[in-house]
């Protein structure tokens, strides 16, 4: 009887440790991603703990206020442009280490995956760290006035069909929720010609346009260039920086002509010139 008892009582005892060891496990193992959401959260608490901050009573020769006086008129900034890249990766397991790693200083607000999944990354009103030294027309601080839309692709390869409808989801709620203009959909390589090349010319651009998202051109037989005509203006106007216009060429020819050279021909100008009225 001692012995059972005994043998049943390190049984119980076995079992104990065995369940303190699992729960101990569990506990300590967390999902993917566990630590960078944690990161977010703690980032995200403390830029509303400053938004939530009293502005400061400035002291002056005048004197200091006697109080706080706050406005009733305001609300939160949005965004007014859709920057377009390529991940240049080979999965959205690799874009979501890159983006979740502190040392790659590179993020954006919205992943988009091969079969069409939309990972939103990072909130609409937060800046994300996308479209590095830019410059659009007379804006150049790109990463503060838009959201970066990062595409699963490698950057020598065709956007698949799921990737596409889900993009094209994604663009009407982002113009609809934020009154972006169709002209202010651009791509990475757009904004920075000497540096990138994204979303490459497999991107359709075209079929976004057709679909209100970004400019596109007409029918251009009939376009008659002026001899006064100036290619490098007409890229200025557009919005592209023009201090190397041959690297602007090359960007708008990957934009709107779907090719990587930098010589610009005269059904090219037509092209330019069309676009060029359509930015006035």
């Amino acid at each position: 009887m001692y012995i059972a008892r005994k043998f049943s009582m390190s049984n119980r005892f076995l079992i104990s440790l065995l369940s303190g060891f699992f729960l101990f496990i569990v506990a300590c193992s967390h999902p993917p991603y566990y630590a960078s959401n944690k990161s977010y959260k703690k980032q995200a608490k403390e830029y509303a703990n400053t938004i939530k901050e009293q502005p400061s009573v400035f002291t002056v020769v005048g004197g200091m206020s006697p109080a706080w006086v706050g406005t009733t008129n305001f609300n939160m900034r949005k965004p007014n442009y859709v920057i377009i890249h390529h991940t240049a990766q080979n999965s959205c397991d690799q874009t979501y280490k890159t983006f979740t790693l502190p040392r790659t200083q590179v993020s954006a607000h919205y992943v988009i995956c091969k079969d069409g999944l939309v990972q939103h990354m990072l909130n609409d009103y937060l800046r994300a760290w996308h479209a590095g030294a830019g410059k659009w027309g007379n804006l150049t601080d790109v990463n503060s006035a838009s959201i970066g839309i990062e595409i699963d692709n490698n950057g020598f390869e065709t956007f698949t069909q799921p990737q596409v409808n889900s993009l094209l989801q994604l663009l009407d709620t982002l113009k609809r929720k934020y009154a972006i203009p169709a002209a202010n959909f651009i791509g990475h390589a757009d904004i920075a010609p000497t540096r990138k090349v994204d979303p490459n010319i497999y991107f359709p651009w075209k079929t976004l346009a057709e679909h209100g998202y970004g400019l596109w051109y007409g029918d251009t037989s009939r376009v008659s260039v002026p001899t006064d005509f100036s290619n490098t203006n007409a890229l200025r106007i557009i919005g592209y920086d023009v201090k190397d216009s041959t690297a602007a060429i090359a960007a708008f020819k990957r934009h709107f002509l779907q090719d990587s050279s930098n010589i610009i021909t005269e059904a090219d100008r037509k092209i330019l010139l069309d676009l060029m009225n359509k930015s006035l």
